[in-house]
């Protein structure tokens, strides 16, 4: 599957489950560990845990196995790595403490999506 298709997977996957201030950020030129980086909040540990269930699941139904989920055990904050996709879900004030769109301030963000 090419990157582009499996970050529209990932972002309906999000959408799917309500995840909440979806925002894509376009970082091939910028390293070679991954293509895209999702971002998606959600309203509580548990809707954390089912956005992330929700990509996994979606991902592996098209043949695109994760590679490693961090944080399921915590749920305030869980990566999944689909290689060409890495997906940040998080609790909002975690998104906001670590502020992850900071760090990739100068990369083409793709816009928001999911704002519900």
């Amino acid at each position: 599957m090419q990157a582009e298709q499996l970050k529209d997977l990932v972002i309906n996957a999000l959408e799917d489950v309500k995840a909440q201030d979806i925002s894509v950020i376009d970082v091939r030129d910028r390293t070679s560990v991954t293509d895209f980086m999702v971002l998606a909040s959600g309203t509580s540990n548990r809707h954390v845990k089912s956005l992330a269930d929700s990509v996994v699941i979606e991902a592996k139904e098209q043949g695109v196995r994760a590679s490693n989920v961090e944080g399921a055990g915590v749920s305030d904050w869980i990566l999944v790595d689909l290689g060409d996709v890495v997906v940040h879900v998080m609790m909002p004030a975690t998104r906001e403490f670590y502020d992850l769109e900071r760090f990739w301030r100068d990369a083409p963000d793709l816009g928001v999506a999911g704002s519900e």
